[in-house]
């Protein structure tokens, strides 16, 4: 494949919704006609049970995953990489074959920094897993997460494509939190593992 296309690649590959698939293969309603409406693990957790969530989360992590893989074995250049990281994160929340309406992102922008760095990739996992822990809220374990990743991509790559993408995806992640971070302010956004 040459490197050219791994961005249209991994943007088809971003686009197929794991929510929806897994759904469908445990007869289970529509993500996005049920819950919060988030084709995502924290949804499906929520209405579908842990082994349905669990299936999710890794098929949303190895879709980030699986293309930075494949560019780096393919020795694409940083700038190559860095739009290869764009696409599948923006294939997950704009899916071209679920109407351009997915998930939130955070799954698959975590599988695409451990596949980047996985230094950068575990001190993110140890942020997102300390404050899920301290403070059983899902949202603001990934808003956390997704404030601290440019840092990290900076501190261990110092690349600045990948610094650059990191910015662009953090912003994204925050930007479809809006609501989750009004109900965290408001006092009603529901816990892990809570309806």
């Amino acid at each position: 494949m040459p490197t050219i296309l791994l961005p249209l690649f991994a943007y088809l590959l971003g686009s197929v919704s794991s929510a929806i698939v897994v759904a469908r293969l445990f007869k289970l309603q529509d993500p996005r006609q049920v819950g919060s409406g988030n084709p995502g693990a924290t949804n499906i957790l929520r209405y579908g049970g842990k082994k349905a969530a669990i299936l999710t989360l890794a098929g949303d992590v190895l879709k980030g995953v699986i293309p930075v893989v494949v560019a780096h074995a393919l020795k694409a250049e940083p700038l190559i990489l860095a739009l290869t990281v764009l696409a599948v994160f923006f294939g997950h929340i704009y899916p071209v074959f679920h109407g351009f309406k997915g998930g939130k992102g955070v799954a698959t922008a975590a599988g695409t920094l451990f596949a980047l760095n996985p230094w950068a990739g575990l001190s993110l996992l140890s942020a997102w897993f300390i404050v899920a822990v301290t403070t059983r809220y899902s949202s603001l374990s990934a808003i956390v997460a997704s404030l601290l990743s440019p840092v990290c991509i900076w501190y261990f790559t110092r690349e600045p494509a990948l610094i650059v993408a990191s910015v662009l995806v953090s912003a994204m992640l925050l930007w479809r939190h809006q609501s989750n971070i009004r109900k965290l302010l408001a006092g009603t956004e529901p816990k892990i593992g809570k309806s």
